[in-house]
């Protein structure tokens, strides 16, 4: 199967991607532009 994902939202959105895919044990990369560099998803 795979085992990272692209993250290519915004805001709340992002945020809850990255906790479902946390909870299931997978990897995430998140595509930012300069505008969101500094929230907390991007961190």
């Amino acid at each position: 199967m795979f085992d990272t994902v692209l993250i290519a939202n915004r805001g709340e959105i992002a945020l809850r991607i990255l906790r479902a895919c946390r909870g299931l044990g997978l990897k995430t990369v998140v595509a930012h532009s300069e505008a969101d560099r500094d929230t907390s998803y991007v961190a």
